[in-house]
């Protein structure tokens, strides 16, 4: 920073002028420029490209969507796999088919308001010891949010 005048300090008239308080931007600018360089010369280096030939194709690539199997509960507990009453043993055989199968299923939970918590839970559990992670609730909309759509 520079404080004084070239001058002595003095102007003409021999009058004391104040120090100079402007900032000296100089070096400043001197630094950005050499940084600057030396991002222009590095950045081309930073890219790893390999040029290859690859062929062309027209078709899309098709994707495998995840089943999803929907197990359903009404009032008294009894247990639906897709539409279809089964039993907590038979239950157990198709979470372990399910839990092989690649990609994983998705288990959507439908349960009455008035089941039981225990009866979902011992369903949830069965899932997760056969390596199910993907599972969803599902729910309907107060009356209110259906209007107003």
């Amino acid at each position: 920073m520079g404080f004084g005048q070239f001058n002595g300090g003095n102007d003409k008239a021999g009058k004391h002028l104040m120090p100079m308080a402007d900032i000296n931007v100089t070096p400043m600018v001197d630094v950005m420029l050499v940084l600057l360089v030396i991002f222009i010369i590095t950045a081309p280096l930073l890219t790893h490209t390999i040029k290859l030939d690859l062929p062309k194709a027209q078709a899309a690539a098709a994707q495998e969507k995840p089943q999803t199997i929907s197990l359903s509960f009404d009032a008294q507990g009894v247990l639906y796999w897709n539409q279809e009453k089964i039993d907590m043993a038979a239950l157990d055989d198709r979470l372990e088919q399910a839990g092989r199968s690649q990609p994983q299923p998705e288990l959507q939970l439908r349960a009455d308001k008035s089941t039981r918590y225990e009866t979902i839970a011992q369903v949830m559990s069965a899932a997760q010891n056969h390596g199910l992670a993907k599972i969803g609730f599902v729910t309907e909309p107060p009356a209110a949010a259906a209007a107003k759509k």
